[in-house]
């Protein structure tokens, strides 16, 4: 049984935090960050998948995505059963990756090979020129999520964003440094189950 607020037991907070789904063209890998790009027909299917899931263990309380396309569809397939439509949190949207937005990997180490060298050695602080570096994310997607979970104490809530913000969340939810974002996975329409307490959280799903 979950705690409940005034029950006098800790309350609990369920965050289900989803990667959106697969995107037109997701079958070559690529640094889309800020880019818009539309969900693929199975995106859209993996979104309803992930939906029925999560309307079989609760009945969502609030839905938040990133404003990017690709997550504003994929929460609106979210929320259905829920009679919910997102709301657009700008913070939650993914990485900037500057100069090598839309470039494939292959294309990123032939154009620009040590700026590609410098970005897989340290994740951390550097970034593309025009793109924002893994601190500059983490400050304001968590800046974002805390105000989030905060106005939502005990309560289910749905979040619907991107790969490197999501890597970023878990890191922080795990105690993991930050540098480490790459040894979490997350494939198209995953699912990540986290329950906040008062005392500190617990991932009880990761890529789902």
């Amino acid at each position: 049984m979950r705690e409940k607020p005034g029950d006098g037991l800790p309350v609990i907070t369920t965050l289900y935090l989803i990667r959106h789904g697969e995107t037109e063209g997701g079958e070559v890998p690529r640094y889309k960050g800020s880019i818009d790009v539309p969900l693929s027909a199975h995106g859209i299917d993996q979104m309803r998948r992930v939906s029925q899931r999560i309307a079989a263990d609760t009945t969502l309380r609030a839905l938040y995505s990133s404003d990017l396309a690709r997550a504003v569809k994929s929460a609106e397939t979210i929320g259905e059963p829920h009679s919910l439509r997102p709301e657009v949190i700008p913070g939650l949207r993914e990485r900037s990756f500057g100069i090598w937005e839309g470039m494939s990997f292959d294309e990123i180490r032939e154009k620009h090979p040590l700026e590609f060298e410098a970005w897989a050695g340290n994740p951390l602080e550097f970034s593309p020129m025009g793109g924002e570096t893994t601190l500059e994310v983490s400050a304001r997607c968590m800046e974002a999520l805390n105000s989030l979970l905060n106005d939502h104490r005990g309560e289910p809530i749905a979040v619907v964003s991107h790969g490197g913000i999501i890597r970023i969340v878990l890191c922080h939810m795990l105690g993991m440094p930050l540098k480490n974002i790459f040894r979490i996975d997350q494939d198209y329409g995953a699912l990540n189950v986290i329950e906040i307490s008062d005392h500190y959280p617990v991932v009880r799903m990761i890529n789902g």
